[in-house]
Parts: C-alpha cells; sequence; structure tokens
C-alpha cells in the first residue's frame, strides 16, 4: 500500500529522523566525555599537588632529621634521593598511560576463547 503522507511530510520526516539521529551519535557521547574529562582533570590536579608536597615534606624530612649525615658536601643528596623517587612515580603513571579507553575492561584468555 502507497503511504498517504505527501513529499514535503516525508522530508520532514527524513529531517527530523536525521537531527535526531546526529544528536544521539555525536552530542551524546561528546556530553558523556566532557564530564569524564573534567573529573579527570580534577583528579589530576588534586593527586599531582599531593605528591608534590609529599616530596617536599620527604625532602625536609631528609634535610633535617637525618642530623649530619647530609651536610657540607653531601647537601645535594636529598634532592638526588627525592628526584629519583618522584622520577619512578612519573615513570610508573607513563607505563599505565593507554592500558584501555573509557569503558573498556580488560579481557582475560576465557573471555577470548583462549583456554
Amino acid at each position: 500500500m502507497a503511504s498517504s503522507k505527501s513529499i514535503t511530510e516525508t522530508i520532514q520526516d527524513l529531517w527530523d529522523l536525521l537531527v535526531s539521529y546526529a544528536r544521539q551519535e555525536t552530542l551524546d557521547p561528546l556530553r558523556n566525555i566532557g564530564r569524564y574529562l573534567a573529573f579527570g582533570v580534577g583528579g589530576m590536579v588534586v593527586i599531582t599537588l599531593g605528591v608534590f608536597l609529599l616530596g617536599l615534606s620527604g625532602l625536609r624530612a631528609l634535610q633535617t632529621q637525618t642530623g649530619d649525615i647530609f651536610t657540607g658536601f653531601w647537601s645535594w643528596v636529598p634532592y638526588l634521593i627525592i628526584s629519583l623517587v618522584l622520577g619512578a612515580l612519573v615513570a610508573l603513571s607513563i607505563s599505565r598511560i593507554g592500558r584501555g579507553g573509557v569503558g573498556t575492561q580488560r579481557s582475560t584468555p576465557s573471555q577470548k576463547g583462549i583456554k
């Protein structure tokens, strides 16, 4: 049976379908990614500030609580120790980047069908 809609109604329906599809497939995912990025950046700022302050407190503890070990010529050693520790934390963080995307889970061999 032929539909009783006119050409203008059909075109209007197609336009509405196209607009709703574009909104569903572009705008909604962008909003979700924006929310994900906002929480990620906020968490990054808080964690970075905390690690920085812990590094400063560790440096201060090495300079004041170790007696005469790090005085004179050896006064640069606490800076080296803290730099190495913070560098190791940065290396660990960088090694964890890219281990999955947004909403992905690691697959186990049983999920892949491998026994």
